[in-house]
């Protein structure tokens, strides 16, 4: 993928909610291409995601709107495919599903979901992308029988007005394999992947995608990150100027294949928003472009 996305990423908490509109509306005006919430139903203090992306289609009129990522046990992929397909619909056609196995699984259990092995996780989210593809295809009524969803003829539709990406949050190699067989993205996050470890299980998602007879540049690799924006160069990842951040973004383009970055703002949000927009994503694009352009030359 020759393009790269910038986007931004809002923890949806209750209080103060008047705020994160306001940024939410504040990075579609910017022209950041993602907007990723995150989806933690257990959460007391925050916002359902899908009511909060509703609102955010409607104060919006070009960014995407992922679910970053879906909580999948909470979320049986049947009602999971109804509400991405409807906010496709009213959003025109500007959602991506985030997806993810499942953790924290304590919390998920006491909301009265299933708590499932590593593996189950990994064979169920698997059957989930089969029923939501399903479901979001015209035909006949969908029968499907897994070891952990059913469906007994049920109706496909209401079908989204674009092909919706299923974007899939991975760190541990069963689910590195299973995006790169089924996925069309992939959502690491630097909190749990820095670059050493997400360059390594780039490795492992596109050797899959192979194996599986698939181009490892169709999944769009997109990284969830954070961090400070200074006036001097600090020892870590993103602690810097906004040259600094271009820099290393477009490494991770250049070298990992990264298709997007969506950045988490830390306190000063609206600062860390317009310095992503306005200075780092266009840096990274042009260093992009020149780079690739010079590979190029005879």
């Amino acid at each position: 993928m020759d393009d790269v996305w910038f986007g931004a990423f809002l923890a949806p908490e209750a209080t103060g909610h008047e705020r994160l509109l306001r940024h939410v509306t504040l990075a579609d005006r910017l022209g950041l291409d993602l907007l990723g919430v995150q989806d933690h139903p257990y959460q007391p203090a925050f916002l359902d995601t899908w009511t909060l992306l509703s609102a955010a289609a409607q104060r919006t009129e070009r960014i995407r709107l992922v679910p970053d990522v879906a909580n999948l046990p909470l979320r049986p992929p049947a009602m999971l495919a109804r509400a991405a397909a409807s906010l496709d619909i009213l959003s025109g056609g500007r959602v991506e599903l985030g997806l993810g196995a499942g953790a924290f699984w304590d919390a998920i259990a006491a909301m009265g979901g299933r708590r499932l092995s590593p593996p189950e996780a990994v064979e169920a989210l698997a059957e989930a992308i089969t029923v939501l593809r399903r479901l979001w295809t015209p035909g006949d009524p969908v029968v499907f029988e897994g070891t952990h969803y059913r469906l007994a003829g049920a109706a496909p539709g209401p079908f989204p007005p674009h092909r919706i990406g299923v974007w899939i949050g991975a760190i541990k190699p069963r689910m590195l394999e299973l995006t790169g067989r089924m996925g069309d993205g992939w959502l690491p996050s630097s909190f749990y992947s820095p670059p050493e470890a997400v360059a390594r299980q780039a490795k492992v998602l596109d050797a899959a995608a192979e194996d599986a007879g698939r181009d490892p540049a169709e999944i769009r690799k997109v990284y969830n990150i954070s961090g400070d924006f200074s006036p001097r160069a600090g020892a870590g990842f993103l602690d810097g100027p906004p040259r600094l951040w271009a820099e290393q973004l477009a490494e991770l383009v250049l070298t990992v294949g990264m298709g997007g970055f969506v950045l988490a703002p830390g306190v000063d949000a609206e600062r860390d928003l317009r310095v992503f927009a306005e200075e780092v994503a266009p840096a990274v694009r042009q260093a992009v472009v020149r780079e690739r352009g010079a590979s190029r030359t005879p």
